[in-house]
């Protein structure tokens, strides 16, 4: 039989194959311990992560009516602007355990350590134990892999869910069942719940895979995909279709959109807005993006995006071995459907190939951590590398040696681009060196394992570097990155070493002045009087972290680009609330009223994200106020928006609420809209 055949089905039943998984491989063992050490130690340092989706998650596990929606604020206003299943893991896990920062990371972890057993499985069964080994640490060992194991943002999820889709479809690869062609749709289905449009960069591959080895023929194989497609549209389109259905009364209004179709998000702002850009937004459309190209996040959309200053250091570091890797598999399988590894190559290089166009070449609003998707991708194929040279014969003596070489191109060019590490320069340059030339020559196993060790050891040294460095500060706020705390800023435009954020510092939405938090997330249920981050006189201002002794830390200094939410003005505006009758405090943006709704306060925001990403019209907010969800809105400050960004968001809705509603005395900006129902109305 070939080392590539398709394996038999173990013998024996049931019980042999529980005894067959009941001891993993020692290799797996350390991957997974690994990962779990990177992933999970000293976790609550970094507090409530992104507190846009810390907000929400406090929102859905103290309302059935949120939860279900994905609402942002629990009087449910409004959605956030993705759909809510990675937001209703950490919600449930916050309902059992209480609201607070381990609750909500250590699911986000745990993904982590899942994906990462996942992509050795997916390459053991192709290419052997020690590549999936290598394919295994160096997914472990990549910077933004251990960022978003750490942080509560929707995409750790959305890489579990790539990796699940392609490890089904390959098992579906040797048997030809079709099952496993279902699950893997399921598994797609599961990532579109988690951020939509991104979850389907893994189907051309998946597709492509299935049809071209056709283990049970054609036409069976057609079938076969159809059966999957429907999977992956049944489990995807269940929260699309719940909405849809869905009175617009009766629910929260869709962030991100001006018409509250929830088919406007899909398709629009996290579907073709993000790779052809967002009318008039940041990052794309007319007049938007850095250059009028698009990527103010993430760069210059363009051939070298990611190896550039904001996404080199999170996973381009290997890009250049996992490339020469997939060529070389092309040339050696020839694609022929009888060579096992044909259908992997096509399905994993696929969603590689595909994600990396769509990633180089997207228009729209594009974050660095976004790359956390394509990661595991690399991070396959570096393992089918090394399986391949493991081998042994003349393609290993050529292909060993020229993919270490594009290795320590694209590495020393993240170096040179990221300004950091210098120092591995030469040690980068001679230990590669000889590790090439001792594969080049050949040898025996021994010397040939030897030499495959050594070489990985060199390329994984500075993304090493970069994981452990991530684990030794806060990665919190908008743009979690991987590496040294300085990465983060390199995401922002005209970030880098004393870029970013004004005076430096880096960005963070868990302190708008720029300053990580350093504590402890707010308490879980109620707040009470004095506790901190709640605005109950007696306790630091709302929202402000504390240490674990229980000492303000970061205190707010701004509202952030979408409007007051997290100022002084919002403070008073809701201690004056509680003082005169209660009721929801709407302002303009999501991302200024985050840290508040994280703390329990009753904020709500009517722009989306920055405040001008979603256009509610008057009649929906008239209703809104009729039933009791708003009585007052702040308008002071709301212009909101990023730079360059002419949408109009709540802006003119603001300004006509300054007509119609009852100014408040003592707090400036802030309208009383009882009984403006009808006003409301007319006025838009």
């Amino acid at each position: 039989m070939s080392a590539f055949a398709l394996p038999r089905r173990p013998h024996g039943g049931v019980a042999a194959r529980v005894r067959a998984l009941s001891w993993p491989r020692p290799e797996l063992t350390f991957l997974l311990v690994a990962a779990a050490v990177l992933y999970l130690w000293a976790l609550d340092r970094n507090g409530m992560s992104n507190e846009y989706y810390s907000g929400a998650v406090r929102s859905m596990s103290s309302s059935w009516h949120a939860f279900l929606y994905g609402s942002f604020d629990s009087a449910g206003v409004m959605t956030v602007d993705k759909p809510p299943l990675a937001l209703w893991i950490q919600a449930l896990a916050a309902r059992a355990l209480g609201f607070g920062s381990w609750s909500m990371l250590v699911p986000q972890a745990l993904m982590g350590v899942a994906a990462v057993g996942l992509s050795y499985d997916l390459v053991r069964r192709r290419f052997g134990r020690p590549a999936a080994f290598a394919a295994g640490l160096t997914l472990v060992l990549t910077p933004v892999t251990v960022a978003l194991s750490r942080h509560n943002n929707p995409d750790a999820l959305l890489a579990l869910c790539s990796v699940a889709a392609l490890w089904a479809l390959v098992r579906g690869l040797e048997d030809g069942r079709t099952r496993w062609l279902v699950l893997s749709g399921v598994f797609v289905g599961l990532g579109f719940e988690a951020k939509m449009a991104a979850a389907l960069l893994v189907v051309p591959g998946i597709a492509a895979a299935w049809l071209w080895v056709a283990p049970r023929g054609r036409v069976k194989a057609l079938g076969q995909l159809l059966a999957g497609g429907a999977a992956m549209l049944a489990v995807g389109c269940v929260w699309p279709l719940f909405v849809a259905l869905t009175p617009a009364s009766d629910r929260p209004w869709i962030s991100g959109t001006s018409d509250n179709s929830v088919w406007s998000l899909i398709f629009g702002y996290n579907g073709l807005g993000r790779l052809l850009g967002q009318d008039g937004g940041p990052g794309g459309g007319p007049g938007g993006g850095v250059g009028g190209r698009g990527g103010a996040f993430g760069g210059d959309a363009g051939p070298l995006r990611l190896l550039n200053q904001s996404l080199g250091g999170q996973a381009g570091w290997l890009l250049g071995f996992a490339l020469v890797g997939a060529i070389a598999l092309t040339v050696v399988t020839k694609l022929r459907r009888n060579d096992a590894r044909t259908g992997w190559l096509i399905a994993v290089g696929g969603a590689f190939a595909v994600t990396v166009v769509a990633f180089s070449q997207a228009q729209g609003i594009f974050h660095p951590y976004y790359v956390v998707q394509l990661a595991p991708f690399v991070a396959m194929l570096v393992g089918a590398t090394v399986g391949l040279v493991h081998q042994g014969g003349k393609t290993a003596r050529i292909v060993g040696p020229a993919a270490l070489a594009a290795g320590v191109v694209t590495e020393l060019w993240v170096i040179a681009t990221s300004d950091s590490m210098s120092w591995l320069v030469p040690l980068l340059v001679l230990g590669a060196l000889a590790a090439g030339t001792t594969l080049a020559r050949g040898g025996s196993r021994r010397v040939r394992t030897a030499a495959l060790i050594a070489a990985m050891g060199v390329l994984l040294v500075a993304p090493g570097a970069w994981a452990v460095q991530t684990v030794g500060h806060s990665v919190s706020g908008t743009f979690p990155a991987g590496g040294p705390s300085s990465a983060a800023m390199a995401g922002m435009p005209g970030g880098g070493p004393g870029g970013g954020a004004p005076g430096g510092a880096p960005p963070s939405r868990a302190a708008p002045g720029g300053a990580p938090p350093t504590g402890a997330a707010p308490n879980s249920g109620p707040p009470a009087a004095g506790a901190p981050g709640t605005g109950v006189p007696g306790g630091p201002p709302p929202g402000a972290m504390t240490g674990a002794a229980g000492s303000p830390a970061a205190p707010p200094s701004g509202g952030g680009p979408g409007g007051p939410g997290n100022s002084q003005a919002t403070r008073e505006a809701v201690a004056y609330a509680k003082q005169h009758g209660g009721g929801t405090v709407a302002v303009s943006g999501q991302n200024g009223a985050d840290r508040l709704v994280s703390s329990g306060a009753d904020v709500a925001a009517i722009g989306g994200f920055s405040g001008r990403e979603s256009q509610v019209s008057a009649e929906w907010l008239a209703h809104a106020v009729e039933r009791g969800q708003i009585r007052w809105v702040l308008t002071e400050g709301s212009g909101g928006g990023m730079p360059q960004d002419d949408r109009v968001g709540s802006s003119d809705l603001m300004a006509s609420l300054e007509k119609v509603g009852t100014p408040v005395d003592g707090v400036d900006g802030l309208y009383d809209l009882e009984g403006k129902a009808d006003a409301i109305r007319a006025a838009g």
